[in-house]
């Protein structure tokens, strides 16, 4: 007969996982003190990126002569008559860059060695307003990429922010992942307990809240560091299958039309063409420069569409079109469609209004866990206080 096998009390369990524990109270003690040493910077960059997202429409609604009479494409002004035109009106302004928004709307005008925005009638050429490009939503942006510290610092500062945050949503989501599936542990993981006491809806709040926006915060926290380090970038291009490829610029598209001899001339040749044949998305809204003295290129830019766009490059001689142009988005490999598409999936614009209004709600609430998180610490340790006495 074997021997009964001993018993084991409670006290006399093997201990549970060291290194598992220890995980656990780092997250737990990552998740509190960094969020709360951050939690400010975390605040400003989120309400800030909150605001941006609908900069365009909140903008235009400070301009009554933004709308304009749709007279149709045979009738809008190419770049040289509407540059001599607002000339004639702004003599001592030095105009190089044109921004067509389409066949409703204003041609924006960056004059060069000026504060100004020119806004244009693209069919008359009539100056309908000077704005000072430093308004109210420069100062914001100013603030979302640099907590209006200097460039150079601040941009270095709130990319490490960034970093930190996209942890903390990860730590996060460790801290309400439910102990148990059942159905009182489900429900409070996910609702909200409206009639229960402030603590208790503040914890709601930050945790459940955390959670919905978890996947937008995620994404914005990951595209913002893409954009703010450039090793990030390269490694995300290159897991991607992107490849270093620095070969020399070239014509692949040779110019099929008479080719103008005087600069204005040639600027109009490639609005047409672009506006009329290499345009896919919205042709009519185009951004076109006159190039400087030194370049050897002519920059356009056209599919300006939900936070993408191509840039295109013509010889300034010839007017081929260079090989260091960009293919439609559509026909890009995942690494070139990731780095192109980066900037709308930080913002929003990926998928137009109803993305906007879904990053808009995720970033206010990102701009709320900062908040709702220290009010649950600062419970438990008044708590802890009024216990100890």
């Amino acid at each position: 007969m074997m021997p009964d096998a001993p018993s084991v009390s409670k006290k006399s369990k093997p201990p549970a996982n060291k290194k598992a524990s220890l995980l656990r109270r780092f997250n737990d003690w990552f998740h509190l003190w960094v969020g709360i040493v951050t939690g400010i910077p975390i605040v400003l960059i989120s309400l800030t990126g909150c605001l941006l997202v609908f900069e365009q429409e909140i903008t235009q609604l400070s301009r009554p002569w933004w709308n304009i009479e749709v007279k149709g494409e045979a009738h809008l002004l190419p770049p040289s008559v509407i540059r001599s035109r607002v000339q004639q009106q702004l003599p001592d302004m030095e105009i190089r860059r044109f921004w067509y928004y389409g066949l409703d709307a204003p041609v924006k005008i960056t004059p060069e060695h000026s504060d100004s925005l020119i806004f244009a009638n693209p069919y008359t050429g009539r100056v309908l307003a000077l704005e000072d490009h430093e308004n109210f939503f420069h100062l914001i942006d100013e603030g979302h990429r640099n907590l209006w510290l200097p460039p150079e610092a601040g941009r270095s500062f709130v990319t490490w922010c960034t970093v930190i945050f996209f942890v903390l949503l990860i730590t996060g989501m460790v801290l309400w992942w439910p102990k148990k599936w059942n159905i009182r542990h489900v429900r409070q993981a996910f609702t909200i307990n409206w009639r229960a006491k402030w603590k208790r809806v503040n914890y709601d709040l930050h945790n459940v809240l955390g959670f919905y926006s978890l996947t937008i915060g995620v994404l914005m926290a990951f595209t913002g560091v893409l954009m703010g380090f450039l090793p990030v970038r390269n490694a995300v291009y290159h897991l991607l299958g992107g490849q270093d490829k620095r070969e020399e610029v070239r014509s692949i598209r040779e110019w099929n039309a008479e080719l103008p001899q005087k600069m204005d001339g040639k600027i109009d040749a490639i609005w047409h063409k672009v506006t009329r044949e290499l345009g896919e998305k919205d042709p009519f809204q185009i951004s076109i420069h006159y190039p400087k003295e030194e370049a050897t290129s002519i920059y356009a830019c056209t599919d300006m569409q939900n936070g993408t766009w191509r840039e295109l490059y013509f010889d300034k001689e010839t007017l081929d079109l260079l090989s260091n142009s960009q293919e439609k988005i559509s026909l890009e490999v995942p690494s070139k469609w990731m780095m192109r598409s980066n900037f709308a999936l930080h913002t929003g614009y990926i998928g137009g209004t109803v993305t906007k209004w879904l990053y808009f709600i995720a970033s206010l609430i990102c701009a709320s866990l900062p908040i709702t998180g220290f009010y649950i610490w600062w419970g438990k340790k008044k708590k802890r206080a009024s216990q100890a006495f």
